[in-house]
């Protein structure tokens, strides 16, 4: 099972990127974890004829892709717009191929509520990319509270078992959704 995790934000030292590297590092037997880099991909733009090199090679991960994790920061109640911006590229290939029926799992790290507001906006989002959102379990995660280290990686052992049992989850829906 070949998973593609995809953060909002672009900070190095980003909570959700913390719970990214925590999956990727937990992968289930049998499957990996590749963490994308939207660092350079500029905003989509349909007057850009030549895709650059970053586009074309997140393009070929999603295509690669089983399933995806998205790292769905939050920004102003929404999603970040890194995430929306590589899901738009993503979108415009041939009859949405890239993203098309595949399985996708949310977890995100934000003060109270957690990012409670954007993964419920990006479950909309995927009613139109015909992407398919695990229920449950849901993760969210409290990024002021002691869950993160100073280097935003993941020190809580609650958070951390949730994310495992999501791990396996996502993997029996999206095995689920092939067959």
């Amino acid at each position: 099972m070949n998973i593609l995790a995809i953060c909002g934000s672009l900070r190095k030292k980003s909570t959700n990127l913390g719970l990214l590297r925590y999956a990727q590092h937990n992968a289930p037997e049998g499957s990996t974890i590749t963490i994308a880099d939207l660092s350079q991909i500029p905003f989509y733009n349909a007057d850009i004829a030549d895709k650059p090199a970053a586009v074309a090679l997140l393009l070929q991960q999603m295509g690669a892709a089983d399933a995806f994790i998205f790292g769905c920061t939050e920004y102003n109640y929404s999603i970040a717009p890194a995430l929306k911006n590589a899901l738009d590229w993503a979108s415009r290939e041939p009859e949405n191929a890239l993203l098309n029926g595949k399985a996708v799992a949310l977890m995100g790290a934000g003060g109270g509520m957690g990012t409670s507001r954007a993964q419920y906006h990006m479950r909309q989002i995927c009613v139109y990319l015909n992407l398919h959102p695990l229920n449950k379990p849901e993760v969210f995660a409290n990024a002021f509270a002691g869950t993160f280290d100073g280097d935003g990686n993941l020190i809580d052992e609650k958070i951390q078992g949730t994310i495992k049992t999501q791990l396996s989850a996502l993997i029996n829906f999206a095995t689920t959704l092939k067959s």
